[in-house]
């Protein structure tokens, strides 16, 4: 495993039993995580972007199950003598996910902070909860560190709002007060999970930027679940774009925006809003496939205008576009028609560190 990467996902599958019978919500998914970056997975819901992350901190619903694959996570370790850890997150029980891993090392932020949050708990003793428990500090010790993260994450009077419940903060300070308890016992990955879906535009803004400056002050690896291209411009060093259990395009940010080769990227693309254009906003035709009875062939075939007939019947392997730009699409293969990607909008994007 490369020493620049943090975590290595490896032909990851995972079902779920039904009374209809058994989804494949994750079909063979692969990707990496380097440190300190932010990678995005991006995709329309039910595409298995959640479940995914699900998997790297062992909390799938108790009828999902990882039929295959791995997930190696690298612990890293500061002492001299300790040599870092490879470990794959698939094969830990319970007790070991939590005492190892879970809040320690990796950690997560949900969709809607007030369903995160403990009502009947001051959001002072929820993050002193972490620090004693993995920290080892003492109540004086994790009360004033809890504190200085409530600071941190940028709520004034923080001493104050040590003492509030979850229901006396508005939805961007609650947002924040989890951000807080994320970071509490510096993780090495930290997973948001659409973070921002829950509040207004203004504010969604703001913990955007916060997280790219949490992210500058502590080096942690990112893996941010959206939906919103929007989003991904902004804060992204890489992108995996996701489809019905499956990655299909995988780049640098500037490869997925400046030149997508998968029509259902060209469609996400499209159905971004712009302020400049007239009309009406595009969206993708059809709807994604039941992963009851995956396809056989490319799962967007039904919904691609470019379609052939190879992809109604035979599963597109990953092109190799750039050293770090990758494709699932029988359109990249040499005896394929040519055909032009749309028109595309102009963004400006984040200049990833990372060269793949």
């Amino acid at each position: 495993m490369d020493k620049n990467k943090i975590l290595e996902v490896r032909d990851l599958t995972v079902s779920f039993t039904t009374f209809n019978g058994k989804v494949s919500a994750v079909r063979g998914v692969n990707f990496d995580l380097y440190k300190g970056e932010t990678l995005a997975i991006v995709g329309e819901s039910g595409s298995g972007k959640s479940v995914t992350n699900k998997v790297l901190l062992g909390i799938l619903d108790s009828n999902g199950s990882v039929d295959e694959g791995h997930a190696l996570f690298r612990a890293e370790y500061n002492e001299e003598d300790k040599e870092d850890e490879i470990i794959d997150l698939t094969d830990l029980k319970e007790r070991e996910m939590q005492r190892t891993i879970r809040g320690k090392r990796i950690a997560m932020i949900f969709q809607d902070p007030m369903t995160s949050l403990n009502p009947t708990m001051t959001i002072g003793k929820q993050i002193m909860e972490g620090l004693i428990e993995h920290q080892g500090m003492s109540k004086t010790e994790a009360k004033q560190h809890a504190i200085e993260l409530i600071d941190q994450v940028g709520i004034p009077y923080p001493k104050l709002r040590f003492k509030n419940y979850p229901h006396q903060l508005s939805g961007g300070m609650r947002q924040r007060i989890v951000i807080a308890i994320a970071l509490s016992c510096n993780p090495d990955v930290l997973i948001c999970d659409e973070p921002t879906t829950a509040l207004d535009v203004t504010i969604q803004a703001q913990i955007l930027e916060l997280i790219k400056d949490l992210q500058k002050e502590t080096g942690v690896s990112i893996i941010f679940i959206t939906h919103d291209l929007g989003v991904v411009a902004n804060v992204a060093d890489r992108v995996a774009v996701m489809y019905a259990g499956k990655v299909v395009e995988y780049g640098l940010t500037r490869d997925i925006f400046y030149n997508p080769k998968h029509p259902y990227t060209w469609g996400l693309l499209a159905s971004m809003p712009d302020p400049e254009s007239k009309g009406d906003l595009y969206s993708i035709p059809g709807t994604p496939p039941n992963l009851l009875y995956p396809p056989k062939g490319d799962a967007f075939a039904y919904r691609n205008e470019h379609a052939m007939k190879i992809d109604f019947y035979k599963q597109p392997p990953m092109f190799k576009v750039t050293d770090t730009h990758y494709a699932a699409t029988w359109l990249l293969h040499k005896d394929a028609p040519k055909v032009k990607a749309p028109i595309r909008k102009k963004i400006a994007v984040k200049e990833s560190d990372q060269n793949g």
